[in-house]
C-alpha cells in the first residue's frame, strides 16, 4: 500500500475510499460541552452520528492527509464555540489505519476473561485504574464465590473487599460490585440487562462499562469504548484534540465505520501495548508510523532533567 502522505497518488483501500466517498463526519464541529446530547447523535440507545453539519462535498476528496499540529505549534482554528476541530484528514487517516489494525491484530478480542455478561460487568468494574492481567488473576475465585447476581447481592463486604483486595480501590469496587448486583436482582430479575440506559444507572457502571459489556457480552454497538490507551493513541494518530473520554468517543464514532466500533477499541488497545507505549512508543518499528502524526510524542518521551546542587546551595 502507498503511503497516503507522499505525492499525489490516492490511496486504493477499500476502506479509505468510502471514508473519501462520505467525508461528512470531518467537518462536524464540536459543541464545545463535554456532555453527550441527542443533537449530538451520541442519544442513549446508539443513534448514528448526525451528519446535519456537513460542508465538504463528494466531488472533491482530499488527495493527501494534511498535517497535524503538534501542540508547541499555533493554535489550530476552533469551532464557533471556541473549541478545536476535529483534525482535518481525520476520517480518511481512520480508516487507513483501521486496515492496517485489521491486518495486524485479526483476532483482537476483549481480553477480560468472562463466560457471561455478569462477569464481564463484574471484571469490567474491577479494571478500574488496574492491568487487565492482574483483574483476569482475581476474577477466578470471586466468580467461585459469588457465580452470580443474587448471590454477590448477598455478599459481605468484607469478604469481597479480601476476594479483590489487589486490584486496588478494593473498597470502593466492593461497594459497587455489591450494589450493582442488588441493582439488577431488585429492577432486572437478576439478569443484567441488554438495554444501554439500563447498564449506566447501576452503580460502578458508566459509559465505558457500557460500551464494553454491551459490545462483547451482546454484540451490539452502542459506542467506542475509550479506555487510556484509546485515549492515548486516538491523540497521538491525529484522529481527536481532545482529551476528553467523551469528546474522544463522539469524535471516533463519527469518523469510522459503525461496524468496527467494537474491534477498533481493541485493536488500538493491543497496539497500544505492543507497539505505542505510554513513555517509550517504538515508532521505528510502529505498522503504522507512515500515517501518524506522532502528536506529542517528543514531549511524551522527553523527560524534564532534574536540577543538580552542590553542597554550597544548601
Amino acid at each position: 500500500m502507498s503511503s497516503p502522505v507522499s505525492g499525489r497518488r490516492r490511496s486504493t483501500s477499500p476502506l479509505a475510499e468510502k471514508a473519501v466517498q462520505n467525508p461528512t463526519a470531518d467537518s462536524i464541529s464540536d459543541s464545545g460541552s463535554s456532555e453527550i446530547q441527542p443533537g449530538d447523535g451520541l442519544a442513549r440507545g446508539g443513534a448514528a452520528v448526525s451528519d446535519q453539519h456537513e460542508t465538504k462535498s463528494a466531488d472533491s476528496p482530499p488527495t493527501k492527509l494534511p498535517p497535524i499540529r503538534n501542540p508547541g505549534q499555533p493554535a489550530s482554528k476552533t469551532s464557533r464555540a471556541g473549541t478545536p476541530r476535529r483534525p482535518q484528514g481525520a476520517k480518511v487517516r481512520a480508516a487507513l489505519i483501521l486496515e492496517r489494525l485489521i491486518a495486524r491484530y485479526p483476532e483482537a478480542r476483549c481480553a477480560l476473561t468472562h463466560q457471561n455478561p455478569f462477569q464481564l460487568l463484574a471484571a469490567t468494574i474491577l479494571s478500574a485504574q488496574c492491568t487487565d492481567v492482574r483483574v483476569n488473576l482475581t476474577t477466578p475465585a470471586l466468580f467461585a464465590r459469588f457465580p452470580d447476581p443474587a448471590s454477590l447481592a448477598r455478599a459481605d463486604l468484607a469478604e469481597v473487599e479480601t476476594l479483590i483486595r489487589s486490584t486496588g480501590f478494593y473498597h470502593n469496587k466492593a461497594l459497587n460490585l455489591i450494589g450493582m448486583a442488588r441493582a439488577i436482582v431488585e429492577h432486572h430479575g437478576g439478569v443484567v440487562p441488554d438495554n444501554y440506559d439500563a447498564l449506566t444507572a447501576l452503580p460502578g457502571v458508566g459509559r465505558k462499562t457500557a460500551n464494553v459489556v454491551m459490545g462483547d457480552a451482546f454484540g451490539r454497538a452502542e459506542g467506542v469504548v475509550v479506555d487510556t490507551h484509546v485515549k492515548r493513541l486516538a491523540f497521538r494518530m491525529g484522529l481527536t484534540r481532545h482529551h476528553d473520554p467523551i469528546k474522544i468517543e463522539r469524535d471516533l464514532m463519527a469518523i469510522l465505520p459503525r461496524d468496527q466500533w467494537v474491534g477498533f477499541s481493541h485493536r488500538m488497545i493491543f497496539h497500544g501495548r505492543d507497539t505505542c507505549d505510554a513513555r517509550k512508543p517504538r515508532c521505528e518499528s510502529c505498522i503504522l508510523a507512515d500515517l501518524c502524526p506522532k502528536v506529542g510524542v517528543e514531549s511524551a518521551t522527553s523527560k524534564p532533567r532534574r536540577a543538580r546542587f552542590s553542597s554550597a546551595d544548601e
